[in-house]
């Protein structure tokens, strides 16, 4: 036996009857020998974690934008996050942690600069809308390898786009991940939210406190055992009524509190205008836009490649190009 199926049979002996075995995958887009160390789960933690999308991650707002400080997160550490909440939750259920694993890497590859700010831009601009749940999936699908896409298998593409929106991933593993990022975001914004000094302690309301604990760990171990203990032997990943309806409450709590707060959104409008600029004007000059953008502007037009030329922009990057195109650079008569 190879590596590769011991690890396969050693999933189907341990691993819950409710997990999906990488052995049952049903594989992908373009068929690939099998690798001898690794299952198919394995080689696309690779894959993701190689890919350059997934490096821009560090140089992406999470949702402060540009704080001053090292210890904010970003979409890179919020990433990393999720994959830590949904390993935990899928090995207390007995689900595959690869798999899970996978999907929670590469579920916000296609998030764009600036955080949600940067999304609702380009979802105005866009005829067809624009989620970044299904850039992420256009990311891994399209726009990697130089245009080939990563061709990874079925049940991580799933997991991925099916992370937020409406559609329900048919594993565990993929509904699994869907939480787990919800509950990273929230429990890590409060954290953010109390180092800049946009909550303070007794902002947040006593029952939320109460019910899911006063630390980011305590939050964590709340939500993460409450899922196990719920949902154990029962073919579903589930909460219990009352941390559900505590984790609606902390949503809307956060949304009133934080995520519209002038003090920490207040350099959104700026960022939302640099986006409206550059995508004017690509749209206006494709021919500037990169190598690899221009077969995807021949095939599927202007603003598609420019919406993915700029989704795919850092921070920093997006600020950099912004200055080139519109702001005069000083200059010495010699």
């Amino acid at each position: 036996m190879t590596i590769r199926e011991e690890l396969e049979a050693r999933e189907a002996k341990d691993l819950s009857p409710y997990a999906c075995l990488a052995k049952d995958s049903q594989g992908r887009e373009t068929p690939v020998e099998p690798c001898p160390v690794r299952t198919c789960f394995q080689r696309d933690i690779d894959r993701i974690v190689h890919c350059k999308a997934f490096r821009r991650l560090k140089h992406k707002t999470q949702v402060f934008l540009q704080p001053e400080g090292d210890h904010y997160r970003t979409r890179m550490t919020h990433t990393l996050e999720v994959v830590r909440v949904a390993r935990t939750i899928s090995r207390g259920l007995g689900l595959n942690e690869d798999l899970t694993e996978a999907a929670a890497l590469g579920h916000d590859l296609g998030h764009t600069p600036f955080g949600h700010a940067g999304e609702r831009v380009l979802n105005e601009i866009m005829s067809d809308g624009f989620r970044h749940n299904e850039q992420s999936l256009r990311v891994v699908d399209r726009l990697e390898n130089e245009g080939r896409g990563l061709n990874l298998t079925y049940e991580v593409r799933r997991g991925i786009v099916c992370h937020s929106g409406f559609d329900t991933a048919e594993t565990l593993e993929g509904r699994v991940v869907r939480l787990a990022d919800k509950i990273a975001y929230l429990s890590a914004d409060i954290d953010d939210a109390l180092r800049g000094g946009v909550l303070y302690p007794l902002d947040i309301p006593a029952e939320l406190v109460q019910t899911l604990g006063s630390t980011h760990a305590e939050r964590l171990n709340t939500f993460i055992t409450d899922i196990i203990d719920e949902s154990r032997g029962k073919g579903n990943v589930l909460q219990s009524t009352r941390i559900r309806e505590t984790m609606a409450q902390l949503n809307e709590f956060m949304f009133s509190s934080v995520y519209f707060n002038p003090i920490a959104k207040g350099e959104e409008g700026k960022a939302q205008e640099l986006i409206y600029n550059l995508f004017s004007y690509y749209v206006k000059h494709p021919d500037r836009l990169g190598d690899e953008y221009q077969d995807i502007w021949k095939k599927e037009g202007r603003e598609r490649a420019v919406c993915d030329y700029i989704a795919g922009m850092t921070d920093a990057f997006a600020v950099e190009t912004y200055g080139e195109l519109f702001i005069p650079k000083s200059w010495a008569v010699k």
